[in-house]
């Protein structure tokens, strides 16, 4: 796609063609070829341990496959195709990735816990390295248990600084465990299959270009804050790399509309004529990840609201942002109520001038595909929000007090 410039409205369309939201949702099974597929369109899934409605990890995965196997991520980690690492915060890594990642690894960091352990307790990092080669994976809480006559020496603040650093240099790495999201953690070698750790190690500037490539890639489009922000790198030693890229060939500059500052877009990005997407997006869903980029590119302002005071909260505690055609549109503030088997849609709110009646049923459509996917007999709207009356209106029956009844999984109408 040669240009030198770009619309916003191109510049959104070129963004989430990206992302996959061009991309057909699979009509049959959902298997690994599905999940390989989205991690070329995202490179990799931040993970988040806040299960309020489900695991943020999972949720790029369902706005962009529909209703899967929720054990895809599992099994690809278990099969060594994902690792764990510090990339965009914690996040699900393809293996194939890794040597990208070691110069980082190779750094010291300035974490002031792990330096006021070593001086504290030089040579006990080391004891923990031991003790996983001897006595096989562990978790922080392991560390906190009685090792013999010796009491209660394994401290669990300690033993769980020293496995982060081992963790972030690369010695070890790590899984999680099911039931609590436990941290285990194990030698990278006993983990990470072999072929994978003989890949030569690449010099950090080289590294550092791959990874930006790959953002541009992710991104479609964008500035080098975005495209420095994927992977969590600074800019100022990518500035001069990006210059390098674009002198290359591997990036265009190219100008979007209503930037103040240039854009890269690359080689490869596609300019659909129009995006069809309804999705629900993860807080942490690289679409909205950045939210000066978010601003920006869809004139949307978001901030999550998980930390914020309940009496100062705007939208709710667990708020996606709502993809239509090529915007932002609104905000659902969601909810598994396990016990009761509903999916409580406890706000729905758009953005100003949006069609609320042409959304609702295309919304309430992807809910209930989410009840679904997540075993929930049904969809509750709470009355909460601009957007509420109008799926309640596709939801059908209503019943008395603050909220509606939706129709199950299954299609049939029923009462929270």
């Amino acid at each position: 796609m040669a240009t030198e410039q770009l619309s916003l409205a191109q510049a959104r369309r070129v963004a989430l063609a990206a992302q996959g939201f061009a991309d057909a949702r699979p009509a049959g099974r959902v298997d690994r070829r599905h999940l390989r597929r989205v991690l070329d369109r995202v490179g990799l899934i931040q993970i988040d341990s806040v299960n309020v409605l489900v695991r943020s990890q999972e949720l790029p995965v369902f706005a962009r496959l529909g209703p899967h196997p929720r054990s895809l991520i599992p099994d690809a980690t278990a099969d060594g195709e994902l690792f764990e690492y510090w990339v965009h915060e914690a996040s699900h890594v393809p293996t194939d990735h890794h040597h990208l990642h070691r110069w980082r690894m190779a750094r010291d960091h300035k974490w002031s816990r792990y330096w006021d352990l070593q001086e504290r307790r030089p040579g006990f990092i080391d004891d923990v390295l031991r003790r996983i080669e001897v006595d096989g994976p562990v978790t922080s809480g392991d560390l906190s248990q009685r090792v013999g006559k010796k009491g209660q020496w394994w401290d669990w603040d300690d033993g769980k600084v020293a496995l982060e650093h081992l963790f972030w240099n690369g010695q070890v790495t790590a899984v999680r465990r099911p039931n609590d999201f436990a941290r285990v953690y194990d030698l990278s070698h006993r983990v990470i299959p072999a072929d994978v750790l003989a890949r030569p190690t690449p010099a950090e500037g080289d590294a550092r270009k791959e990874l930006l490539v790959m953002a541009a890639h992710h991104h479609g489009v964008g500035t080098l804050d975005d495209l420095t922000d994927y992977h969590r790198q600074k800019n100022a030693p990518c500035a001069p790399l990006v210059a390098e890229l674009v002198e290359e060939g591997r990036l265009q500059q190219v100008k979007v509309q209503g930037w103040s500052k240039p854009a890269y877009l690359h080689p490869a990005a596609r300019l659909p004529r129009a995006i069809d997407a309804c999705a629900l997006l993860s807080p942490f869903d690289p679409v909205c990840w950045h939210r000066d980029r978010n601003e920006r590119l869809f004139g949307f302002h978001y901030r999550i609201e998980i930390y914020t005071p309940a009496p100062k909260r705007i939208f709710g505690y667990y708020v996606l942002p709502v993809l239509w055609g090529d915007s932002l549109v609104g905000r659902l503030d969601l909810k598994a109520d396990r016990a009761a088997g509903s999916l409580l849609v406890q706000g729905s709110y758009t953005e100003p001038g949006v069609p609320r009646g042409d959304l609702a049923p295309r919304l309430y459509e992807e809910l209930q595909a989410m009840a679904q996917w997540l075993g929930l007999e049904r969809v509750v709207v709470h009355d909460r929000g601009d957007l509420a009356a109008d799926l309640r209106a596709v939801a059908g029956p209503t019943v008395a007090g603050p909220t509606v009844a939706g129709r199950t999984a299954t299609g049939r109408y029923a009462r929270p």
